[in-house]
């Protein structure tokens, strides 16, 4: 695990005209230098990332990725409007947007640039690269983030058509078993199963916010001396929705094993020895800075965030068979689906009377 970014020369088939991107950024960005250099980004499964290096200054480029792609999928053109929305008129912590390109006959795809941003991204819960005594700041400083950005008053800040104000654990269901079904490569029951159970079993009530749909460490940026968190990355499934659901996406590794390489789970630590919170503790350091008193239906969240991740990744694995996913390793990640499908229906048969704080 590195704290740094970690860098691959681009990959074949992600290869674009670096001369015309270079021509256009000049236009674009006054300050951009006479050259370019260019690498990618290894880490992500989604959307293609560049570090461009001009000038003695760094950007990064996000694009979609190339051939085809499953419908609604991979919108840069989304990552870019909130992220300019926060950088504007918050003090959420995200980079500075510059430009977005929608034009895909420049590098092949829509993209758009931000700055490059100078600190630790830390992707395991567990936090092994960390000594004791910083890992629960860690934690603390990101959810305290993750309520601050929640608290976001969606129409002051131009976000109010960002997405629709209801119903989005709903429609999130719809929408990952549409695509769970167009990527499906082997039967899955405990897809099956949960495509059943939880549109029978929807949360009593609704709210809305600016939902990430990808809220946790390894998508967090910390400042390279303390326990803060400079900048909230890849947007890319961000929408206006349920507040909770980013709490369980986050609250995920709580149950998932700590024995499967690459899960990022915790099941089977022991939680007190290496200094993270619980999931108790972490739900009641959330309710307290966003002004709750408890949280309803919290099997329902988490079994969902459960569903949901493994209808992704089961779409990496299908982008992997196909040739042109976005990391060299997306196939043996793609192959995980079936472990997360399955904890999303052990908690989703185990229930809850909801959690109070």
């Amino acid at each position: 695990m590195s704290t740094g970014p970690n860098l691959v020369d681009v990959l074949d088939a992600h290869r674009f005209d670096e001369a015309a991107l270079l021509k256009w950024l000049q236009k674009e960005i006054p300050e951009f230098g006479d050259d370019l250099q260019v690498k990618q980004f290894q880490g992500g499964q989604s959307n293609p990332t560049f570090l461009l290096t001009s000038g003695g200054n760094r950007y990064v480029l996000r694009k979609k990725p190339p051939g085809k792609t499953l419908p609604s999928a991979h919108m840069v053109e989304r990552e870019y409007k909130v992220i300019r929305a926060l950088s504007d008129h918050t003090d959420v912590p995200v980079p500075k947007a510059r430009v977005l390109c929608e034009d895909s006959d420049l590098i092949g795809t829509p993209f758009y640039v931000m700055d490059f941003m100078e600190g630790r991204v830390l992707s395991h819960p567990a936090l092994p690269d960390l000594d004791k005594a910083e890992r629960r700041p860690v934690h603390e400083a990101a959810i305290d983030t993750m309520a601050k950005m929640h608290a976001v008053d969606v129409n002051k800040v131009g976000l109010g058509d960002f997405g629709r104000p209801e119903g989005y654990v709903a429609r999130q269901v719809a929408r990952w078993s549409k695509q769970y079904e167009a990527s499906k490569t082997d039967d899955m029951p405990a897809m099956d199963n949960l495509m059943k159970w939880l549109p029978e079993n929807l949360p009593r009530h609704d709210e809305t916010a600016i939902a990430h749909g990808d809220y946790r460490l390894g998508n967090l940026m910390l400042a390279p001396d303390k326990p803060e968190v400079i900048a909230i990355l890849d947007w890319e499934l961000s929408t206006l929705g349920h507040p909770l659901a980013d709490l369980a996406y986050y609250c995920l590794p709580y149950h998932l094993s700590s024995g499967f390489e690459g899960m990022r789970g915790v099941v089977g630590e022991d939680l007190d020895e290496i200094g993270i919170p619980t999931e108790q503790e972490a739900i009641e350091r959330y309710c307290k800075a966003s002004g709750r008193d408890g949280i309803d239906d919290w099997h329902v969240f988490v079994s969902f965030s459960l569903f949901r991740l493994a209808a992704i990744v089961q779409g990496v694995y299908a982008r992997a068979l196909a040739g042109n996913a976005s990391n060299s390793d997306a196939l043996e990640v793609g192959k995980r689906a079936s472990i997360l499908a399955e904890a999303g229906w052990s908690v989703a048969q185990k229930g809850s009377k909801g959690i109070k704080v």
